[in-house]
């Protein structure tokens, strides 16, 4: 989906119809489109993130979130984590390494798998499978902002 593209047919829809007039009348169709033209893309941008939050109100395991690809948005589907430490459970658990580790930081894994309820191993593989599908961010991603729409808009 691509907001350049719905901008240039909307300014192409505004350019037929102006064309039934006069050419006064289309140069101000002209005008009307650029001057239209921020405004159209950010209208589009909070339809997009207005459509994000009703299918979010409707999906129980999972959230709609509106990411920018090349500076193209896109809605796209992030189940719950829950449901994917559940999917990695059901997983065969075939592949093997073996890690070295500082003692104390052994200590802190054997509390944290504690704390959770689950055993180091599945410890691990559940942050491993976080990090891995983690998307960047400058600020690191916690609880809330996992769940917040940002984004910019372009003039």
């Amino acid at each position: 989906m691509q907001i350049d593209g719905y901008v240039q047919a909307l300014r192409e829809d505004l350019a037929r119809v102006a064309a039934l007039g006069d050419e006064s009348t289309g140069r101000a169709a002209e005008l009307l489109s650029v001057a239209l033209e921020s405004a159209i893309g950010r209208r589009l941008l909070e339809a997009l993130g207005e459509a994000a939050l009703e299918l979010n109100g409707q999906l129980e395991d999972g959230r709609v979130e509106v990411r920018f690809a090349g500076g193209d948005p896109e809605l796209v589907y992030v189940r719950d984590e829950a449901d994917a430490a559940l999917e990695s459970a059901d997983e065969a658990l075939t592949a093997r390494i073996t890690l070295r580790l500082p003692e104390s930081l052994k200590s802190r894994l054997d509390s944290a798998a504690s704390n959770a309820g689950v055993s180091v191993n599945t410890w691990l593989v559940q942050a491993l499978q976080r990090h891995l599908e983690a998307r960047p961010s400058a600020g690191g991603t916690s609880a809330a902002s996992r769940r917040r729409l940002t984004g910019y808009g372009r003039s």
